[in-house]
């Protein structure tokens, strides 16, 4: 992928983007400029499926396929690994990054930390959408509660 500065430079200007667009700070403005960003990764996301697994192994469990997120596609994108993983063994998985690049900037003080979720929306449609084309249909949510860590959680959905 590209030099993680001019990633995080066009994420970010695309959130500024669609929050100029849609100034209006009642929830329903918010929420359509989160769904565009998460749509936004989605499509990334498919792409980057397609692309990643040709060099790896066939995946032969769901935690093969996690796994493969949390090493090779968060390298891919973020050139660097993810920090944990964790799962119930029931389809509900924990991808947990204690440095996550695109929160690192705005790390300096909490009065960021409601602007978290609007620059974790299109990473959660990234994970979306490159599960979606390894064949998992999922729930991808994510959470902060110290900047610059965040969690993000993975439920599949069992056809």
């Amino acid at each position: 992928m590209a030099d993680p500065a001019l990633f995080e430079f066009l994420h970010t200007e695309m959130v500024a983007e669609l929050w100029a667009q849609d100034p209006d700070p009642c929830p329903g403005g918010q929420k359509t400029s989160l769904l565009v960003l998460e749509g936004m990764g989605f499509r990334v996301g498919q792409a980057l499926g397609e692309r990643l697994p040709r060099e790896t192994l066939t995946f032969r469990e769901e935690l093969d396929i996690l796994k493969f997120l949390c090493k090779d596609l968060w390298v891919a994108v973020f050139h660097k690994q993810m920090d944990s993983l964790r799962t119930n063994h029931q389809g509900t998985y924990v991808l947990q990054d204690n440095s996550f690049p695109l929160l690192v900037r705005m790390a300096s003080g909490l009065q960021y930390l409601e602007e978290a979720p609007k620059f974790l929306a299109f990473t959660c449609g990234l994970l979306r959408g490159t599960l979606s084309t390894l064949g998992v249909k999922s729930l991808v949510t994510a959470s902060v509660a110290a900047l610059p860590a965040c969690k993000f959680q993975v439920v599949i959905q069992k056809l």
